[in-house]
């Protein structure tokens, strides 16, 4: 196999190795030889950034005494964050008319509890999107305990989510009664959430393949566009463990490219890409 071609520094299959090993162990996501030029241009930065002078230097340094720094970064740049608001519109629509509405009627008389979790939150366009279907659906008054936790890996990205501020163009598309009521007015080329989403949502950097904190339940699980770089093997344990967190009867929304066949019996499909918790 032959090193792939670059110009400004070599990415050895020895170094490809190393680097696609590290990110599995501590992420689960795994770096097939397709994604090599991937690892370079995300990875070329941080050679520039700590002055190294070869991948196999950045391994090295990965290894040694100040290598824990680095870790985050690596993850940071290594993973995907391609988001939008209401991206798969039809998970919103689902979740207001066939989720949180019901909910809201089965609870009026009882505890009046709704949990939600976007597990790959990313620069927080889809937890903003869930909070404003919330917001919309479920009474400010009248007691309603509504919150949603929203965690990523990419610490970076959290710290952006949590700001709650975008470019103009990144609202173009969001459903007009969400983008009047909940999106401020442009400034400077950039728009805020407003407050009243804002404060709905939990940001929260968590590694799904490491130990969970929270304990639920959880009314919904939003996990999409991330098993897609797991193996069959970590996709069973990350769906089990998801299924444990959730309500009997709760939600799952996955992503477009995803389906659970073959992977876990825990959960029935109810729609293009949305299942229901059945054991």
């Amino acid at each position: 196999m032959q090193a792939a071609k670059q110009t400004e520094f070599t990415l050895s299959d020895s170094d490809f190795n190393k680097i696609s090993a590290f990110v599995r162990t501590r992420t689960g996501i795994v770096l097939s030889e397709r994604k090599r030029d991937l690892v370079y241009s995300r990875l070329v930065r941080r050679l520039r950034a700590l002055r190294l002078d070869s991948f196999a230097a950045y391994c090295d340094y990965l290894e040694g005494p100040d290598g824990d720094q680095e870790h985050g970064s690596l993850i940071n740049a290594i993973t995907t964050n391609l988001t939008g608001f209401f991206r798969e519109a039809h998970h919103f629509e689902h979740l207001a008319e066939n989720v949180l509405k019901p909910l809201v009627r089965e609870r009026a008389n009882g505890q009046r509890r709704i949990r939600i979790w976007s597990s790959a939150a990313s620069t927080g366009e889809e937890p903003y999107s869930i909070a404003m279907v919330l917001r919309s659906v479920v009474p400010e008054t009248g007691g309603w305990d509504a919150k949603i936790l929203a965690t990523d890996i990419d610490t970076d990205v959290i710290a952006h989510g949590k700001a709650g501020r975008y470019g103009a163009d990144a609202v173009e598309r969001m459903p007009e009664p969400y983008r009047s009521r909940y999106v401020g007015p442009e400034q400077g080329g950039r728009v805020q959430i407003d407050q009243r989403v804002r404060n709905l949502i939990t940001f929260k950097q968590l590694n799904l393949m490491d130990d969970w904190p929270m304990r639920g339940p959880f009314d919904v699980i939003f996990c999409r566009n991330v098993v897609i770089y797991f193996d069959k093997q970590e996709k069973c344990v990350l769906f089990d463990r998801m299924a444990e967190l959730l309500q009997p009867n709760g939600w799952l929304y996955i992503g477009h490219s995803e389906n659970l066949l073959g992977i876990t019996d825990r959960f029935q499909l109810q729609g293009r890409t949305i299942y229901r918790r059945v054991s």
